[in-house]
């Protein structure tokens, strides 16, 4: 299916069908809280959305046309630089990632 995973990435493993389904769900009514531009996935981006995947578990992020990659490349290469993150979902230039919080997890996924 369009959008869904399927490169074989960190960011699938974990997150069953059923979970994604959840996600997308939750994330349809959210807006993009970082844009990732022309620099791509740097050092300082990661830090910036672990630091935000620290406060909320599920984001949305927006991959500007500058951008160095694809936006598929761009989630992939993010879930596997961030540990614990998942890619839920890549619409067009809108990525989804998740990633569980260790101590208080607000998000209770369907098995």
């Amino acid at each position: 299916m369009r959008g869904e995973l399927g490169s074989g990435g960190a960011g699938e493993r974990g997150l069953t069908a059923r979970q994604r389904a959840a996600l997308k769900a939750l994330a349809h009514s959210l807006k993009p809280i970082q844009h990732i531009g022309k620099e791509g996935v740097t050092d300082a981006l990661v830090g910036s959305v672990q630091e935000a995947l620290h406060t909320r578990e599920l984001l949305k992020l927006k991959v500007l046309e500058v951008a160095p990659g694809s936006a598929r490349g761009i989630a992939d290469e993010l879930a596997n630089r961030i540990e614990g993150a998942h890619v839920v979902q890549v619409i067009g230039r809108t990525v989804v990632v998740y990633r569980r919080h260790p101590e208080r997890p607000r998000i209770v996924l369907p098995r």
